[in-house]
């Protein structure tokens, strides 16, 4: 491994020599120089991981000199050298900075104590960086997987949105990659730096929530021996994810409710009123209108959280998108689980192609994963699918045979005929359903929500296409 390099820099050649000697032992690299100028020529030369600086160098202040080195690079650590009589120099420094100081003359031990937190520090720096790099590029656009119309349609809504602190409602059903979209909401905005502090909101009971949501005081309850952030305190400057948001109950839901409304709130047992700077990203894979309706779910903070809405469609809305994440995860699960699977066979594509996926995405990837473990290596069968799969498949209820056609020389809209077909499909199960847009729904294996935003996308009356005999 690439041993750290530290940078020594000043006009005392025996305090060079020193530090020289001890930064060796400790199994550094050191580059010694004489001034400020060539201190700054060897970190644009070289990688540098720290610097010590007297403050009093020829050519170059040492505040000067430390600014310089922040701007070539900022993860550099800094150590400032003082003499005794300009500690308030070194404050100066530690202001504009520095890590620590290093008082003349040196105690040996004291510089390897100094050194060694000041090379650990920026090794951890360092690591969070990379982490937090790798973290937004797991979420940046192109990890959304899939060339449907409606995924093109959230990758779009994304980068609309993102860098927006509106709140934002997303709906879909359980397994559809809600928290995925609400994680590519959070790290595609200016507030990625920050933290993104999750709440599963079904989770946590209900005797609980409140405090975990809002923080407690010092002896607010029984057990509360030390006083306790809540969940909005710490996403402080950055976003709050709050997942299955339909199980809050109600008295907690005015409490939301005005965090939403003036960004504050007060601990548990507190009368201090606390102010955050955060964005609220909501999450739910039930009907919240229809749960306002039935009374379980405040009108108010629906319309609160309903500001900029979306919705994930379920995995048999996007099937073409099917071979595609199959491909994905078998290629993540070949690394993770040491297995060379080729790809499915076409007869087996098929069944996975007709199968409904109730669980969505979640199901599909669970799936992959098992038949990767099991089959190891070639090529994935019918015989390797689970009886789930082929079973339903059998059951599924096939649509009228399709009159043999042949195409003109002009061919036609591929996407406009299927635009038609999924409207005819859509009055047929509304005149079935009497109208009743859930019912269509249950009959087009569709949520509620999904035809809801279809038929206002295609500008279509529920209403009228429920009486009309019209297939136009």
């Amino acid at each position: 491994m690439h041993e750290p390099t530290l940078v020594v820099v000043d006009d005392d050649e025996p305090v060079r020599e020193l530090f020289e000697e001890i930064c060796c032992h400790e199994g550094f690299q050191v580059v010694s120089v004489a001034d400020g100028p060539a201190g700054i020529q060897t970190v644009k030369d070289i990688p540098v991981q720290a610097v010590v600086t007297d403050l009093r160098l020829p050519g170059m202040d040492g505040l000067e000199f430390m600014e310089r080195v922040a701007q070539i690079d900022p993860k550099i650590v800094t150590i400032v050298i003082t003499g005794q009589g300009t500690v308030d120099d070194a404050v100066r420094a530690m202001k504009a900075g520095a890590f620590d100081f290093i008082t003349k003359p040196f105690q040996t031990d004291a510089v390897r104590v100094i050194i060694r937190k000041a090379m650990e520090y920026q090794r951890l720096r360092q690591e969070n960086y990379l982490l937090r790099r790798a973290v937004r590029d797991q979420y940046c656009l192109d990890q959304l997987v899939g060339t449907s119309e409606t995924i093109r349609a959230i990758l779009d809504f994304i980068e609309k949105v993102a860098d927006s602190d509106s709140t934002v409602l997303v709906q879909g059903e359980s397994g559809t990659g809600k928290e995925m979209v609400a994680r590519m909401l959070h790290f595609n905005s200016s507030r990625h730096d920050r933290p993104l502090v999750p709440v599963n909101c079904g989770a946590i009971p209900d005797t609980l929530l409140e405090s975990e949501l809002f923080g407690h005081e010092k002896g607010a309850f029984t057990g509360a021996m030390h006083t306790r952030a809540g969940r909005f305190e710490m996403a402080h400057g950055g976003t709050i994810l709050l997942d299955e948001v339909a199980e809050l109950p109600l008295a907690l839901q005015v409490k939301l409710l005005r965090v939403l409304q003036e960004r504050s709130f007060e601990r548990v047992g507190g009368t201090k009123t606390l102010s955050v700077d955060v964005r609220v990203i909501a999450a739910t894979n039930q009907d919240l209108e229809q749960a306002v309706n039935a009374g379980r779910f405040r009108s108010d903070l629906y319309y609160r959280l309903n500001v900029i809405p979306i919705t994930v469609p379920s995995l048999r809305e996007r099937r073409s998108d099917i071979p595609l994440l199959i491909d994905h995860f078998i290629q993540r699960f070949n690394t993770t689980k040491q297995a060379v699977i080729r790809g499915v066979a076409p007869e087996a594509m098929s069944h996975l192609m007709r199968y409904d996926w109730p669980g969505n995405v979640r199901e599909l990837e669970n799936l992959v994963e098992r038949m990767v473990v099991l089959k190891k290596l070639g090529l994935i069968e019918t015989p390797d699918l689970p009886d789930k799969v082929l079973q339903s498949v059998a059951a599924m209820p096939s649509l009228p045979a399709l009159q043999p056609m042949e195409l003109s020389e002009d061919g036609i809209n591929l996407v406009h005929e299927l635009e038609q077909f999924e409207n005819h499909l859509i009055r047929v199960a509304l005149r079935q359903a009497h109208g009743v847009t859930s019912r269509a729904a249950q009959l087009l294996h569709l949520n509620r929500t999904t035809l809801v935003e279809k038929l206002k996308r295609k500008k279509l009356d529920a209403r009228l296409l429920s009486c009309d005999p019209s297939e136009t």
